[in-house]
């Protein structure tokens, strides 16, 4: 067995999972609160394809991890700034740009199609948000985003969302944020996560489903709370039973 990919809860009523090959069979391991893990993690390699018609996976061993360069799909506008000449099919749509917080004050300027704005909020797991522009095009987008991008960053780790799992956005910086622009609408996430303490990081598959924000997913295991990057994941090989490494644990699971 090995892990394949992962589905982030896009929308609110989504459920999370991750992709698990067998024998060039996919399966989807749910990732819904409540939900056991019970999984050693072995050797990470390529994590190969899964052939987009008949969802059949090809196996690749290559070392490099989670993709090689063979299976590596380039996202043409990743690092776009408009400069371009509008070559996807995409880019002609309607495009929103758009403000994203992340507890407590981390702050990103992004460009996403219109009709995927939620969407694409959750899938980096967003805390507020404010659409603060609809343009006709990508390439304009784009070109706004790169502006804004000078002041504000349009990039945000996943160590730093993990380090603002357990706090709450900083309503006065958003605000003063906010005053520089005339947001078309604004949003608040919600993801079903309550924390006493920060959760650790960690990359392991085994515990109790929490939840998932993006694609962070939130283990209990042994009295401690731990968050996984799901991609951190990906290309590794399953065996069946829990983890058998030593783990920090939180202060809570002491008292």
């Amino acid at each position: 067995m090995q892990i394949v990919g992962y589905e982030t809860a896009a929308v609110s009523d989504d459920e999370a999972g991750l992709l698990i090959a067998e024998a060039g069979d996919v399966r989807t391991e749910p990732l819904s609160p409540g939900t056991e893990l019970s999984y050693r993690l072995g050797r990470r390699h390529c994590a190969g394809a899964i052939e987009y018609e008949s969802g059949r996976h090809t196996r690749c061993e290559r070392d490099r991890a989670p993709y090689c360069d063979r299976h590596t799909t380039r996202w043409a506008c990743a690092r776009c700034t408009g400069d371009c000449d509008l070559p996807l099919e995409s880019c002609r749509e309607d495009h929103a740009v758009y403000l994203a917080a992340f507890a407590p004050a981390t702050f990103k300027v992004g460009v996403t199609r219109s009709w995927r704005l939620q969407t694409r909020l959750r899938e980096q797991g967003a805390d507020r948000a404010a659409h603060i522009r609809t343009v006709d095009n990508g390439r304009i987008a784009r070109q706004i985003e790169a502006e804004i991008a000078t002041e504000i960053g349009d990039r945000v780790r996943v160590p730093t969302k993990r380090r603002g799992l357990h706090r709450s956005v900083d309503s006065e910086k958003w605000d003063r944020l906010l005053d520089g622009y005339d947001p078309v609408e604004t949003f608040e996430f919600e993801y079903g996560l309550e924390f006493d303490e920060r959760p650790m990081g960690e990359t392991i598959a085994s515990g109790t489903v929490r939840g998932t924000k993006g694609r962070l997913l939130v283990l209990d295991r042994e009295g401690s709370v731990y968050a996984v990057d799901l991609r951190d994941l990906v290309g590794h090989e399953l065996s069946a039973g829990e983890t058998d490494r030593a783990l920090q644990s939180s202060f809570s699971a002491f008292e």
